[in-house]
């Protein structure tokens, strides 16, 4: 029995063709969407739910009547996703975009579900709290990023007490190669040009910033017990390495594949045993060659300030990441320059500490206060940022 938080998103989209393709393999409990109705009823149509909610209070009574005859209950709002979250699945996919997947996904953790974790901002904001609260209820959660996905591969190769490093490997994006000047004025369609993954919007502008990589790097010291210093990352143009292990001895251990985020998800949806996956195999020769770089953080401060929102801890990481989505929505609506987004993060950042608001977080519901305010505070902030000509 699984469940997907998200259903129609991109993540959600892949997660729902491996099931389509494992006909009487898996019975499928809840869906949920945040505001794409037609979609999510179209899927509970089709796979037969037992329940579907709309993060949309407003949209309830158009998925009831897009519902009608079939006998599916559904709801509409926060309580209503926490609810397909609570429902009973022995498997869940959390792929709801943002900090509003942090309580749903604790609600399928406190089931001692095992839970596909695509959302990072759940360890990005609550890292301690989402993993100590899983581990109490018998949770397994399981990374289904590719990068991640990768690392937890690797490491069964090893023990913990062997390991020296992990490295996580980024694309670079689509400004992988530009210098720093056209960077600041990327355009929102360059932005979204990714050379290898298609992904939704937000996550394509971050992989752009590499603020995403900034973001898998706090994701992987919470999911995986890493300090900072144990967490390295290289540029990988080809997107064929998705993650590597180094151990005591100088071995390496990689997980290599085509770029498919069918790939990782079908991992976690099989685990512990592996299913078939569609995506296309690995033509090494085709390729030919395989490139490494060092990540440059003068053109792409993100990544910089995510190791150090990471080593200052105390909620920094979860301004870290409102910040964010505050700049990304706010380039989005052309409202600062692509190369506002990391200065509007540094400057909440910065307020933040200056303010004297840095506390240890002793539940969600402080994450999400923190969350609150960092997102007041990069409000407030936003004219002066975008008021500076860089």
């Amino acid at each position: 029995m699984v469940s997907v938080l998200g259903a129609t998103g991109s993540i959600g989209d892949s997660t729902m063709d491996l099931l389509r393709r494992a006909p009487g393999r898996y019975r499928v409990e809840a869906l949920t969407a945040n505001g794409n109705v037609a979609a999510l009823a179209k899927l509970a149509r089709e796979f037969d739910v037992r329940f579907v909610a709309v993060g949309d209070a407003a949209r309830y009574a158009e998925l009831k009547e897009a519902l009608a005859g079939t006998g599916i209950a559904c709801g509409a709002g926060e309580a209503a996703v926490i609810e397909a979250a609570a429902r009973p699945a022995d498997w869940l996919m959390a792929a709801i975009s943002g900090a509003a997947g942090l309580k749903p996904a604790l609600a399928a953790a406190d089931r001692g579900t095992t839970i596909a974790l695509a959302n990072k901002e759940c360890l990005v904001c609550a890292g301690d709290i989402f993993m100590e609260r899983a581990a109490k209820a018998g949770a397994r959660v399981l990374p289904a990023d590719s990068e991640h996905n990768a690392l937890f591969q690797a490491l069964s190769s090893g023990n913990r007490e062997e390991l020296v490093r992990v490295i996580i490997t980024a694309s670079g994006g689509p400004f992988r190669t530009w210098p720093a000047e056209d960077i600041e004025r990327a355009t929102l369609t360059q932005a979204l040009k990714h050379p290898n993954w298609s992904m939704g919007q937000k996550i394509t502008i971050d992989s752009a910033s590499m603020m995403n990589k900034g973001l898998e790097v706090i994701e992987a010291s919470y999911l995986f017990a890493l300090p900072p210093d144990q967490i390295d990352v290289l540029v990988h143009p080809q997107s064929i390495v998705h993650g590597l292990v180094e151990f005591a001895d100088r071995s390496v251990v990689a997980q290599l594949g085509a770029p498919d985020m069918r790939t990782p998800i079908a991992h976690c949806l099989g685990w512990p045993e592996r299913i078939p996956g569609p995506a296309k195999p690995l033509d090494l020769a085709a390729i030919g060659q395989l490139t490494f770089e060092k990540p440059d953080f003068a053109r792409f401060p993100g990544l910089r300030l995510a190791f150090d929102a990471l080593r200052t801890g105390q909620g920094a990481t979860t301004v870290y990441n409102a910040a964010n989505e505050v700049a990304v929505a706010a380039f989005i609506g052309e409202k600062i320059r692509f190369g506002a987004i990391a200065r509007l993060v540094e400057a909440t950042l910065e307020g933040w500490v200056r303010g004297g608001r840095l506390r240890p977080l002793g539940s969600a519901d402080d994450a999400i206060a923190v969350d609150h305010d960092a997102r007041k505070l990069a409000t407030t902030l936003l004219p002066q940022i975008a008021a500076k000509a860089h």
